[in-house]
C-alpha cells in the first residue's frame, strides 16, 4: 500500500442554491449533479470522485438542508444530516456575506455536534470586491470551530486547487475506492433522468419545478445504427401543471427535450432518440410509495 496516498470522503452541504452541484461539477470536471436556481434541484445524494496522484477523492453531494414541508422534503434533510458523520470531512458553502440567516443558524447548529473537520467554502467570490470578502470571513469564523476557511468561486474555478488540498489533509492514507477512471457511482439512467429534470426546471416558472419528478420508461441501444432509444415521463402534480409542461402545440415539452439531448449524448457518447411524455399523480411528493418509485429511498439510508 502507498503509505503516501490518500483516500476518502468529503461531503458538501449549505443551503440550497449556494453552488454545490456547480463546485462538485468544476472539481469533477464533468457534469454530474444538476444545477439551476430553483430550490431543492439535489434530491438524492451523488458521488462523484475526483482523483489525482495525491489522492482520491470520493465527493458526497447532499440535499440542502431546510426546514421540511413535506415527506419529500422531511426525506431530504435526513439524507443529508446523516452524512456528516459518515465522512471524513465537511464542505460548508455559504455566500459572501455578513449576515447569518435562520437557515445558516440551523446548518452551524448541526455541525457544532459533529466531530467531523469542518472547512467553510465561502463561495461566489467573483460577484464581490475583497474587503467584502474578508468582513464575511470574520462573521463566519466563530460560529463553528472550523478546520480551514477557503474562499472560492465554483463558477470561475478560482481557488478551487486550494480547496482540493485543504480537503487532502483531512482524508486518511489508503488505497483507492474507486478506478480512475470512474467519475460517479450514479446509474446512467438516473443521470439522463436529472438531466431532464434539470432543463424542465430551467424551462418552466416558478410553480411547477418542485412538483416534477422524471422516470425513465425504457432505453434502448438499437442493433444496427448505434442510436440509443430513451423514452421518458416528466410527473406533475397538477393538470394544470401539466398543460404548462406540454406547452403551446408541445412546444415546452419539445424545448426540454431538445435542450437536454445534446448533454444526454454526450454523456452517453451516442446519439440518442428522445421521447418525452407528461403525466399527473397528484401529491405525490407526500407519498411513501411515490417518493420510493422515484428512486427516494428511506431504507438504503
Amino acid at each position: 500500500m502507498n503509505q503516501q496516498y490518500k483516500s476518502g470522503f468529503a461531503t458538501l452541504i449549505g443551503r440550497p442554491n449556494v453552488g454545490k452541484s456547480t463546485l462538485m461539477n468544476h472539481l469533477i470536471g464533468q457534469k454530474i449533479a444538476i444545477t439551476s436556481n430553483k430550490p431543492q434541484t439535489t434530491r438524492n445524494r451523488i458521488q462523484t470522485v475526483y482523483t489525482s496522484k495525491k489522492g482520491q477523492i470520493v465527493f458526497v453531494d447532499t440535499p440542502g438542508i431546510h426546514k421540511a414541508k413535506n415527506k419529500l422534503g422531511e426525506y431530504m434533510v435526513t439524507v443529508a444530516e446523516r452524512t456528516l458523520s459518515e465522512v471524513d470531512v465537511i464542505l460548508w458553502l455559504v455566500e459572501p456575506t455578513t449576515f447569518i440567516g435562520a437557515g445558516e443558524q440551523h446548518i452551524a447548529e448541526q455541525l457544532r455536534k459533529t466531530h467531523t473537520p469542518v472547512i467553510l467554502v465561502i463561495n461566489k467570490i467573483d460577484t464581490v470586491k475583497k474587503e467584502e470578502i474578508l468582513k464575511s470571513i470574520d462573521a463566519y469564523k466563530d460560529i463553528c470551530a472550523f478546520a480551514e476557511i477557503v474562499p472560492c468561486s465554483a463558477l470561475k474555478g478560482d481557488n478551487t486547487d486550494d480547496l482540493i488540498q485543504a480537503i487532502m489533509k483531512y482524508l486518511p492514507y489508503g488505497p483507492q475506492f474507486y478506478d480512475e477512471d470512474t467519475v460517479t457511482d450514479q446509474p446512467e439512467r438516473q443521470i439522463v433522468a436529472e438531466l431532464i429534470r434539470e432543463k424542465a426546471l430551467r424551462s418552466l416558472n416558478e410553480e411547477v419545478p418542485h412538483g416534477i419528478a422524471v422516470s425513465i420508461d425504457q432505453m434502448k441501444a438499437r442493433k444496427k445504427g448505434g442510436i440509443i432509444d430513451i423514452d421518458a415521463t416528466i410527473i406533475c402534480e397538477r393538470d394544470s401543471h401539466k398543460g404548462i409542461i406540454i406547452g403551446k402545440q408541445g412546444s415546452m415539452l419539445k424545448k426540454i427535450g431538445s435542450m437536454a439531448r445534446p448533454e444526454i449524448e454526450e454523456m452517453l457518447d451516442s446519439k440518442v432518440n428522445l421521447k418525452l411524455w407528461v403525466k399527473v399523480k397528484k401529491d405525490w411528493r407526500d407519498s411513501d410509495f411515490m417518493i420510493k418509485n422515484f428512486g427516494y429511498d428511506k431504507k438504503e439510508y
